[in-house]
């Protein structure tokens, strides 16, 4: 298997500070921290590579904050300066990362995301007659620093960037080494390639025919109700021998005429519905914005965008019906006031 070999000087580089630091700020400008970074750019990217080819970085200082997506979620942001680290890094190993993993992967990758992974399902349902579904119990807190570190030292080379590595995971700890935290860029690559294991196992039975993951919820299909049992029976003990994981106790069995949730839809063979989730979202997103805009808070443009946003939501799936029968349930105010 080949390693990559990764140099400290390539990620310390003017360019490739720079270009990090763009996508770092992207649509982060207004905040005091970015703001301050960027209007001594200079210095700081000098200070920044110093730091990289010293091995003074990361800070690993974490912003902690709950976010409800849909269910709640603690998210630890790193300072600026480690989100521009973890781009530069990226800059030079994504396309590395991207090859490591296969086409059922679809969390946080280009020309991939929730709807390509909402879409596969469904032609998945189409073609084949049982399905398993499963997440991982408490996925990010529980992945294993050294099971972890291991993995990328098998594809990737330098001890000085693997060393940079071991520095990044070992900042965080959610309980004595484990745990990746939820809001790093990283994060979400380690916590990719953790899994491809996975990936791979179940593609090699062959009684799978054909499976997809989206992080951690990992759906698969086979063509009786034995094969999906033992299929789950091995994916079970794989997972825990070889990445110190745990399914959580309630895996999905079923045949995929029923349908299956999935990644905020309830997708049939037929249709792509919306999620009762979702629709709750809808709801509630909407009638804020409508009051907001009756209080004055929010302009015409304003609630127009946001209302745009909403909309959004629905558009992958098959809600025409749905929001028309919503909309006379829930009359639209803004018009009525309007006229």
């Amino acid at each position: 298997m080949r390693r990559h070999a990764i140099s400290l000087t390539e990620i310390a580089s003017y360019t490739n500070l720079l270009q990090a630091t763009y996508k770092a700020a992207r649509s982060k400008r207004h905040r005091p921290d970015v703001a301050a970074f960027l209007a001594d750019l200079d210095h700081q990217l000098a200070h920044l590579s110093t730091a990289i080819l010293q091995d003074q970085v990361p800070h690993n200082a974490y912003r902690s904050f709950y976010i409800r997506d849909p269910k709640k979620r603690l998210i630890h942001a790193p300072c600026f300066a480690d989100r521009v680290l973890h781009h530069a890094i990226l800059n030079q190993t994504e396309s590395i990362f991207e090859r490591l993993l296969l086409p059922g992967c679809y969390a946080c990758r280009p020309g991939k995301g929730v709807h390509r992974a909402v879409t596969q399902v469904q032609r998945n349902l189409q073609r084949f007659d049982w399905y398993v579904k499963v997440d991982i119990a408490g996925y990010f807190p529980s992945v294993d620093h050294a099971s972890l570190l291991k993995l990328l030292a098998r594809h990737f080379k330098g001890q000085p960037f693997l060393y940079l590595l071991t520095r990044i995971i070992h900042g965080y700890q959610a309980q004595p080494g484990k745990g990746l935290p939820i809001g790093s860029l990283t994060s979400q690559h380690f916590a990719n390639l953790y899994l491809s294991g996975a990936d791979r196992y179940l593609i090699e039975q062959s009684a799978v025919r054909a499976q997809v993951r989206y992080m951690d919820d990992i759906i698969w299909w086979c063509h009786d109700k034995i094969a999906a049992r033992d299929t789950l029976k091995q994916l079970t003990d794989y997972l825990h021998q070889h990445r110190q994981l745990l399914i959580k106790p309630n895996p999905v069995i079923n045949r995929s005429r029923q349908g299956v949730s999935y990644c905020g839809y309830r997708i049939l063979p037929g249709a792509i519905r919306l999620s009762p989730r979702k629709k709750r979202r809808y709801h509630t997103l909407r009638t804020t914005y409508e009051q907001q805009w009756q209080q004055g808070i929010l302009d015409d443009l304003a609630l127009q965008q946001a209302l745009n946003s909403v909309y959004a939501m629905t558009q992958h799936a098959d809600s025409r019906a749905w929001r028309q029968n919503h909309l006379q349930k829930y009359p639209d105010f803004v018009s009525d006031s309007i006229g």
